[in-house]
């Protein structure tokens, strides 16, 4: 298992990114939900992943992976807190935002679990997942 993970974990992140900013662009421009501003800086870490990881599977280059870590690792926190920020009242009103759309606003509500944070901390979690997986030297794969 973890030589499959090795071998193929960046193109499972690459794969996993642009499933997720596919989605983001879905529910932005067809389905005309508006971003609020924690949504915009879960995008700010997303979007680059996509062209960042499509160079590193092109030429199947590991060295990119100590930098693309913090961008999915940040992304993921951000997420985290913005998914915290809606299933917590509370927590709305310690940093609520001031333009535009509420950061607390749930747009999609599936199985009274998932929500549009969820689905972005889920995306940024399996491209961690599998570019941990994906480390180490071109030899070893």
């Amino acid at each position: 298992m973890r030589s499959i993970g090795k071998r193929y974990g960046l193109y499972l992140a690459w794969v996993v990114s642009l499933v997720a900013v596919g989605g983001s662009l879905f529910f932005s421009e067809v389905l005309r939900y508006e971003p609020c501003k924690l949504c915009w800086l879960q995008r700010i870490f997303m979007y680059p992943l996509v062209i960042l990881l499509g160079m590193a599977c092109y030429k199947n280059d590991r060295r990119l992976i100590p930098y693309l870590l913090p961008l999915s690792c940040i992304g993921g926190l951000i997420s985290l807190y913005h998914y915290a920020e809606q299933k917590i009242p509370g927590l709305a009103k310690l940093l609520p935002c001031t333009v535009g759309v509420p950061c607390n606003v749930d747009y999609i509500d599936w199985f009274g679990f998932v929500t549009i944070p969820l689905l972005a901390l889920t995306a940024f979690m399996l491209i961690t997942c599998s570019l941990l997986l994906a480390r180490g030297s071109e030899e070893e794969v």
